[in-house]
């Protein structure tokens, strides 16, 4: 019996190969960051791997980190503390007692000896392809893991089988001695059995759970892996595809008339190859149509049936291809005048972001004295300008005929402004009460812009915008902003009017809220959400653009906007989709359906469509982008010095200047210097306002140069609006109006 037990491997006895020696479970503190501090997390080892949950419960469906132990140092602090550094990154951890972290000390040690011997002893040779070290023996583990935990189970197998066959014998022969003296002896041989099969079975199902729990771990870790890289692959497939079309085109172009393109910096609006002289907007594709899936909610699902074609109009991005009559003007316009492409390098000022902000928490960031550390060489105005980088999607509007194809490429244009600012963490300078910034791009791009400051508590832009290529634009924005520790929200209130000149289409929507994160711990990025409703009042046709905000656990596409494009009845006729830092397409719907109900009880409507045409697509950045603000073509020429203009232009402002200089001490000097300014100034107005027992406009009593308060008749809400005036008064250089704010 005794050489029996001796032979059994199990749980308890030492010739079993069941969980693994590295195996440790437990409460820890880890550091999260500087608000939160240590948080209580459950840590688990094994296999050479060290992750840790927000409870045991979350150990069934959500891993908030793995540590790889093959490579990490180790390091003891002072009491209870131990530090982990793996792949560059250091985790500080803290357990409740001094023997409780020496246990865990020594399990990570261990562990890292064994997941080490482990990668040494894994055998490469068959590879093809480079793997990462790290991945590698993380892999090549794993694989040696689950073949030990198969022969564990094998090895039970047989030990069962053989125990049972005992078992089943001992019972046979208690059958037959029924009564006899022998009885005794057999009853207690059959316990005995009875307990190494017990025993025996415990351990196969100790070993099945380890095996489950190991296949389980890395086949979400794979799996996350193989998604990532099949979704790599069809992005890159998709840019090949574009690249080598857009390559074709352009080149057939250049052999056609080399001449005309010397010199342009810009695709303007010219025919960029003769396929596209007869191109509708929504010409229908003979490939079979796309089926669309819609919840109540907005979420949009494609499902896409026949060969999947690039979503250009003869291999040329649709924002390249236009048929104005006057591109040869233009082309020769542009080689008289150029325009700089670059500004002074960014310096590498330090900055100890956390003394500054740690008073601000809750607060509306305009009234708070930021460093022009935080800020862009680039006033709140000029931003508002910026919004004009693809105003050929409205000169292509206002060609069109129908009024829902024309709200496809105005929903285009409102996404588009937002794909400057993926980038562009930086703060924008507030403008000084009074301040203005025109845009004169009259030869270039048909239109001329005019904003102003025209409120400074609450902060209050107004702009206006006049086309010669068929439409005009107006804006009155106030900004509210406020920090909350680990974000800063900035949530801009007020509507956009855009009006067509030849149709008379009035279109009136307003932005989403932009967030800043990590504003503390962590990698700047910016995020935008929320919904927009575009509205039509003259034919009531509607858009409503959804911003899905990033979410770490979504399988979503990041920046993902999605909409749906309705005549003044509700009925649907185009999808749109995309990023709004990319690009934007629309589908025309030929059908749609109810189909069943979705998740949370929704019901879904399903559209069938013709394939997608590309509406927009956003420019490239130029080169050296990243050490220049991240600005754009167009940004980049928003603060170069020009003569003629207002005396109270953004151009002008001395602390900006010095900034976009380099001189980041001169322009907090300077920065210093206008707010003290201004705010004296706002007192003298406040004094002469209660002086005079009169109703004054504003709080301020300020009375703007170029924009006045007005009701507007289609939304019946209160406004500036531009009074006219401004361009006049350049042409005759009579600023003697004009306040002196610098």
């Amino acid at each position: 019996m005794n050489e029996l037990v001796k032979s059994l491997p199990s749980p308890t006895l030492p010739g079993l190969h069941l969980p693994c020696l590295d195996t440790h479970k437990g409460w820890l503190f880890k550091w999260t960051n500087y608000l939160k501090g240590y948080q209580r997390r459950w840590f688990v080892l094994s296999n050479g791997l060290l992750s840790y949950y927000r409870t045991q419960a979350e150990m069934a469906h959500t891993c908030r980190g793995t540590i790889p132990l093959a490579k990490a140092h180790i390091e003891v602090g002072d009491t209870c503390h131990f530090v982990l550094t793996s792949g560059g990154r250091s985790y500080h951890l803290k357990a409740t007692s001094e023997g409780e972290c020496q246990r865990w000390v020594s399990a990570l040690q261990q562990a890292k000896a064994n997941a080490t011997l482990l990668m040494h002893h894994s055998d490469d040779s068959g590879d093809e392809t480079p793997v990462p070290q790290e991945d590698r023996a993380l892999t090549q583990g794993a694989l040696k893991s689950l073949a030990t935990k198969l022969e564990d189970l094998s090895t039970c197998n047989e030990l069962i089988g053989k125990h049972g066959a005992a078992l089943q014998r001992s019972l046979s022969e208690l059958e037959d001695l029924r009564g006899s003296t022998e009885g005794t002896d057999k009853v207690k041989a059959v316990n005995e059995r009875a307990t190494l099969f017990r025993i025996t079975s415990n351990a196969m199902i100790n070993v099945c759970r380890d095996f489950l729990d190991v296949a389980e771990s890395h086949s979400r870790r794979w799996q996350k892996a193989l998604h990532y890289e099949r979704e790599q692959r069809h992005h890159l497939e998709e840019t090949i595809e574009q690249l080598a079309k857009q390559h074709n085109s352009l080149e057939r172009a250049w052999r056609e008339n080399p001449t005309s393109y010397t010199g342009v910096e810009r695709p303007q609006e010219g025919d960029a190859s003769d396929e596209n002289e007869e191109a509708e907007f929504f010409d229908a594709m003979e490939d079979g149509p796309s089926f669309i899936t819609v919840t109540a909610t907005g979420n949009i699902q494609r499902k896409r049936s026949g060969s999947n074609q690039s979503m250009m109009s003869g291999g040329v991005p649709n924002h390249w291809t236009h048929n104005e009559s006057d591109t040869s003007g233009t082309n020769q316009m542009e080689l008289r005048r150029t325009r700089r492409s670059r500004i002074p390098d960014k310096p590498n000022y330090s900055l100890n972001l956390w003394s500054i902000m740690k008073n601000c928490i809750g607060k509306d960031l305009s009234r708070i004295p930021m460093p022009v550390n935080f800020n862009e060489p680039l006033s709140m105005l000029q931003r508002l300008t910026e919004d004009l980088e693809y105003s050929e999607l409205l000169d292509r509007a206002a060609r069109c005929d129908s009024s829902l194809e024309q709200m496809c490429l105005v929903a285009a244009f409102s996404v588009s402004s937002y794909s400057t600012t993926v980038h562009r963490t930086a703060k924008p300078f507030n403008p000084l009460l009074g301040e203005t910034y025109e845009l004169d791009r009259l030869e270039e791009y048909g239109y001329r812009s005019i904003s102003e400051q025209v409120s400074h508590h609450p902060p209050a832009a107004a702009h206006h915008v006049a086309s010669e290529r068929g439409w005009t634009l107006w804006q009155y924005i106030t900004i509210d902003s406020k920090f909350r520790g680990k974000y800063i929200s900035v949530m801009p209130l007020g509507n956009i009017h855009l009006q067509f000149h030849s149709s008379g289409n009035h279109y009136v929507w307003s932005k989403v809220t932009s967030t800043v994160h990590n504003i503390i711990v962590g990698k700047l990025w910016i995020d935008q959400s929320g919904d927009i409703d575009i509205v039509n009042t003259t034919t009531k046709d509607t858009c409503r653009l959804k911003f899905s905000p990033y979410s770490y656990f979504s399988r979503e596409v990041p920046r993902k906007v999605t909409g749906v494009v309705e005549d003044g009845e509700g009925t649907a006729h185009y999808i749109l989709s995309g990023t709004w830092d990319e690009k934007m397409e629309s589908a025309k719907i030929v059908e749609s359906s109810q189909g069943c109900g979705g998740s949370e009880g929704k019901q879904k409507t399903v559209y069938q469509t013709l394939q997608p045409k590309l509406l927009w697509k956003k420019y490239p950045l130029p080169d050296n982008a990243e050490n220049m603000h991240y600005f754009s073509a167009l940004a980049l020429t928003l603060n170069e010095p020009e003569e003629g203009v207002a005396p109270t232009d953004s151009r002008l402002r001395p602390d900006q200047r010095l900034m976009e200089a380099g001189l980041w001490d001169e322009a907090n000097i300077e920065k210093q210097r206008l707010e003290d300014r201004q705010r004296l100034e706002r007192k003298r107005r406040e004094v002469q306002a209660n002086q005079v027992l009169e109703e004054v406009q504003d709080i301020e009593g300020y009375q703007p140069m170029w924009f006045e308060k007005r009701t507007d008749e289609n939304t019946g809400e209160e406004s500036y609006m531009y009074r006219g005036g401004y361009w006049e008064t350049k042409e005759r250089q009579d600023w003697s109006h004009c306040p002196e704010i610098f």
